[in-house]
C-alpha cells in the first residue's frame, strides 16, 4: 500500500516539474521572457488564475499555452482522482492505521510473533486472542490482512518473516516466544535460527511438515516441534478408538459447545496469603469450581498427575487447573495477585 502511494506521488511530481519546466523553457527561449517572468508566466498559466500573459505572446506561444492549459487540467483531474481515492475507498484511513501499528509494535515487550497467517498461523491468533495475549502477524501476502480486518482487530506486519529486518521491526529481540508456521520447512528453519541469533531467550514453537526436518530445526534453535500432519492423523485414528477422550479434550481446548479451560498457574502468581500452603489448604474445589490436575515440581522438574491434596506448594512450582472459563476467572480473582 505504502509503495503505491509513493508511486502516485512520484508521478504526480514528475508530472509536475515536466510541465513547468517546460513552460519556463517555451517563454524564455520562444517568447524571449526574462527567467523570473518565463517562471511567473507558467505559473499563472498553470494555475489558471486568468492574470493575462506578462508579455505579448505570439501565434505558436497562443496554441502552446492552449495546450499546456489542457495539459495541466488533466495533470489536475489525475490529483483529485487520487486524493478522492484515499479519502472515499478508506486509504487514507488505511495508511493512517498502519503508521499506527508501526508505532506500536515500538513499544511492544514480551509479545508473541506469529510468522505465517496460513491455517496454523489462523489459529494460533485465534487461541491467543481468546487468551488476551499481545501478539503480531508477519505475513508477506497484504491481501491476507484485508480478509480478517473486518472481523478481528489483529496487528500485521508486511513482509518477509526469513527477513532479519522484518523480525527485527516485529520486535523479536524483545519478544517472549516466536511461532514459525510457513509452509516451508527450510524458511521456518532459517526464521529459528535469525530469532535464536538476535534473542537467545526466546520461547520458539516451529511448524514441520517432513519428519527429516524435525533434528534441524532443533538444532536451529527451535524449542518444540509441530508436525500437524502427524498429530491430525495421530487425532483422528484416536477419535475412533477412544473417542469420549478425544472429546473430552477437543472439550479443552477450547472446540465443542461447552468449552473448558486448563491454565498453569505458576506459584510465584498466588497472592501472599496463598503461598506456601498445600491444595488442600487452599480449597480451590470448593471456593472457585475448578479442579487441580496437575503439579509440576520444579526441584526435579517432573509433573505429577492428579497430586496429593497435601502437596506443598514451593518456589517456582507450578499448579495446572481445569474449568470453565467462569471458574478459571474466580480463581484468578481470589488467589492470584492483581496486576499479574
Amino acid at each position: 500500500m505504502l509503495r503505491q502511494i509513493i508511486k502516485h506521488v512520484s508521478f504526480v511530481l514528475i508530472l509536475t516539474l515536466t510541465s513547468i519546466s517546460a513552460g519556463v523553457f517555451w517563454y524564455h527561449y520562444m517568447e524571449n521572457y526574462p527567467w523570473l517572468d518565463a517562471f511567473y508566466m507558467t505559473v499563472i498559466t498553470i494555475s489558471s488564475v486568468g492574470f493575462g500573459e506578462v508579455h505579448p505572446i505570439s501565434d505558436n506561444g497562443k496554441i502552446f499555452t492552449i495546450f499546456f492549459i489542457i495539459f495541466n487540467l488533466i495533470i489536475i483531474a489525475y490529483i483529485i482522482a487520487v486524493m478522492t481515492r484515499f479519502i472515499f475507498e478508506g486509504e487514507l484511513k488505511h495508511i493512517f492505521k498502519q503508521y499506527m501499528e508501526t508505532k506500536e509494535l515500538g513499544s511492544f515487550k514480551d509479545h508473541i510473533i506469529i510468522c505465517g497467517f496460513g491455517r496454523n498461523g489462523r489459529k494460533a491468533s485465534e487461541v491467543l486472542s481468546l487468551n488476551k495475549k499481545k501478539f503480531v502477524i508477519v505475513e508477506h501476502n497484504a491481501e491476507m490482512k484485508k480478509n480478517v480486518e473486518a472481523k478481528a482487530d489483529y496487528l500485521f506486519l508486511i513482509g518477509n518473516a526469513t527477513d532479519d529486518d522484518i523480525l527485527e521491526k516485529a520486535g523479536v529481540k524483545t519478544a517472549s516466544a516466536l511461532i514459525a508456521t510457513l509452509p516451508e520447512d527450510a524458511d521456518n528453519v532459517f526464521i529459528a535460527l535469525t530469532a535464536r541469533e538476535l534473542n537467545p531467550k526466546i520461547k520458539i514453537i516451529s511448524r514441520a511438515s517432513d519428519e527429516s526436518s524435525y533434528s534441524k530445526m532443533k538444532r536451529a534453535g527451535a524449542d518444540y516441534v509441530i508436525m500437524p500432519d502427524k498429530i491430525g492423523g495421530s487425532h483422528m485414528a484416536n477419535m475412533i478408538i477412544r473417542p469420549d477422550v478425544m472429546a473430552f479434550l477437543d472439550m479443552i481446548n477450547g472446540e465443542g459447545d461447552t468449552q473448558l479451560r486448563m491454565e498453569e498457574i505458576p506459584f510465584e502468581k498466588l497472592s501472599e496469603n496463598f503461598k506456601n500452603k498445600s491444595i488442600k489448604e487452599l480449597d480451590i474445589r470448593n471456593k472457585t469450581g475448578a479442579t487441580v490436575i496437575g503439579y509440576k515440581n520444579s526441584t526435579g522438574n517432573t509433573f505429577t498427575v492428579n497430586p496429593d491434596p497435601n502437596t506443598l506448594l514451593g518456589s517456582n512450582d507450578k499448579m495446572i487447573i481445569l474449568g470453565t472459563d467462569v471458574e478459571i476467572r474466580k480463581f484468578i480473582s481470589l488467589f492470584e495477585k492483581e496486576g499479574v
